[in-house]
């Protein structure tokens, strides 16, 4: 695609002094004021900051979509030079997947449950057909290669329901990009990838802004926007307080909300202290009821030669292939690999949801997992699940707090004593007095989140079981939830395992490391010792994927 001097002279998007509220109940709540920003062809401009901060409302106005109860000025709000306020249905229709493409968030909530992959990546191709002949399938299938899906001709008569979350998101990458728009306007697009498909994903946006075609990323990932952004904007209760290029920004930024998100972030540098301030309701939380003591350094969970073996369509996949692990009192054990790798699994067979084909799980000296049900009721409570999709596991009948209070029900908390366990931990984990009244659907994917944290803590568990627990979080939440769990496991010696893709946070929380790969252990041990001298191709593959606010100093910009 030719771009014209006349474009090239001009941004792609302009937002100059916008303000947006939202109408509720006949009073205009503001989410955004006087924000202003551009993203130019051939650039990267990004948008950080924490939840209900403005990042996607700003980037919605944009696009239209921020629904009819919204209330919109600005003194500029145009792309391409035209004023998209003025735009109608014909305009929009001409516009929204042609020349603007749009990543979301939450996957699972944006793909049709009902609607094959092939067929998705054929709608945003501008193909809709009843039968997708050979040409359009190769098509498809090249464009799903493109962002890293595996065995992609195989995936395309599959539906969203049986993919991973990474798998997903990839798939809502390919359908934004799929008919090559100028500007691509990304929402969190890497949250729920493994670490070298982020650095694949990070690497082919990067690629798709040549001189035509700009990029708007909105991510609360700082790691990430130093690897890829050449400017921009941090935004705090909806106003922009600190903007520039990406190195000036990063590296010596001027405002204390910015050098606070900074301080957030887990690094090498960080490891052995707090990433927050510990506020009241932590350390009342932590210092009260704590069980009785044990032997310090007990084996308190443990697994033997775990194999399990899935049979789809007649084809045998090993899931886990000779598995084995231990976790003493108070450590936490990190779970480390790629989408496939055998991580989830993992974690069912220690939950008890999965049974294996060979080996056992045991919790201390006794035989947990193959056990019938009916011996591991009485001891459910030991382990708690803190899971990757928090909305899934939710009862969509009950408000975020009669959630957190079922877990501090099933810990034998009752009454005031359960209520008042249940305020303090939803203090603890950042949910305000209103958030927590409200039913989750109402809440954003990271206040769901938290709710599914507080949950498992309020049961006072033995052992947490976290898939992906931060994933979803701002990174000053995450830092909160972090050194939460860490005070967790330093008052009642809470044994933790902690699956992440993440692996600055894996190397911040974890005192040992387990990487899987293909079902396999490739390298395990203590984790400062695994990082610095990794062993295996595949661990130092991992390690070399990860962004790093480094790179925000490193990296040359272009023009602008």
């Amino acid at each position: 695609m030719s771009v014209s001097i006349s474009d090239a002279r001009r941004p792609l998007a302009r937002i100059r002094d916008l303000s947006i509220g939202f109408r509720q109940r006949g009073v205009t709540v503001p989410a955004v004021e006087h924000v202003s920003f551009d993203v130019w062809p051939g650039r990267v401009h990004a948008l950080v900051g924490e939840s209900g901060s403005g990042k996607s409302v700003s980037a919605r106005a944009l696009v239209g979509l921020n629904g009819r109860l919204a209330r919109t000025e600005a003194k500029e709000l145009t792309y391409r030079g035209k004023d998209v306020r003025r735009f109608g249905a014909y305009e929009w229709r001409a516009v929204r997947g042609r020349q603007i493409g749009l990543v979301l968030q939450d996957a699972l909530q944006s793909l049709d449950p009902l609607r094959t992959v092939g067929r998705e990546i054929a709608e945003a191709l501008g193909t809709p057909r009843l039968r997708l002949d050979d040409e359009l399938l190769a098509r498809i299938a090249d464009l799903l290669t493109s962002v890293g899906i595996p065995d992609a001709a195989s995936r395309i008569d599959q539906y969203s329901y049986q993919l991973s979350g990474g798998l997903r998101q990839r798939v809502l990458i390919a359908a934004a990009i799929a008919r090559n728009p100028r500007l691509i306007i990304a929402d969190e697009p890497t949250t729920a990838l493994d670490t070298t498909i982020q650095k694949e994903i990070i690497t082919l946006l990067r690629s798709a802004v040549q001189d035509d075609v700009g990029l708007l990323l909105i991510s609360h990932d700082l790691s990430l926007v130093a690897e890829i952004a050449d400017t921009v904007s941090v935004l705090e209760r909806g106003s922009v307080v600190e903007e520039g290029d990406t190195t000036d920004v990063l590296t010596r930024p001027a405002h204390p909300y910015t050098r606070k998100l900074l301080r957030a972030v887990p690094s090498a540098q960080a490891r052995g202290r707090r990433l927050s301030v510990p506020t009241a309701a932590v350390a009342e939380s932590v210092t009260a009821e704590a069980p009785p003591a044990r032997r310090i350094g007990e084996v308190v969970l443990s697994g033997h030669a775990l194999r399990k073996t899935f049979v789809h369509d007649g084809h045998a996949r090993v899931a886990l292939d000779g598995v084995s692990f231990t976790l003493r009192d108070g450590e936490t054990l990190g779970v480390v690999g790629e989408s496939g790798s055998g991580k989830t699994t993992l974690l069912r067979t220690i939950l008890g949801l999965s049974t294996p084909d060979a080996g056992e799980v045991r919790l201390g000296e006794t035989l947990w997992n193959p056990s019938p049900e009916r011996d591991r009721r009485p001891r459910r409570s030991d382990l708690q699940l803190v899971s990757q999709d928090p909305l899934g596991s939710f009862d969509p009948r009950y408000s975020a707090e009669r959630l957190i209070l079922d877990g501090a029900r099933v810990s034998g908390l009752r009454g005031d004593g359960a209520r008042r366990r249940a305020t303090e931990l939803a203090d603890a984990v950042g949910l305000t007095a209103q958030q927590v009244r409200r039913n989750p659907r109402e809440l954003s994917g990271g206040q769901r989140q938290r709710v599914a944290i507080a949950r498992a803590l309020a049961a006072q568990p033995r052992i947490l079981v976290c898939d992906e627990p931060v994933s979803a979080l701002d990174v000053s939440v995450q830092a909160q939830v972090l050194d939460l769990l860490h005070d967790l496991r330093q008052a009642f010696g809470t044994s933790i395992v902690f699956v992440s893709h993440d692996l600055g946070v894996i190397y911040h929380v974890s005192d040992r490391v387990l990487v899987l790969k293909d079902g396999i252990v490739v390298e395990t041990g203590d984790v400062v010792e695994v990082y610095r001298d990794p062993q295996h191709p595949y661990t130092q593959r991992l390690l070399d994927a990860v962004p790093k606010l480094a790179t925000a100093s490193a990296r040359a910009h272009g023009p602008g």
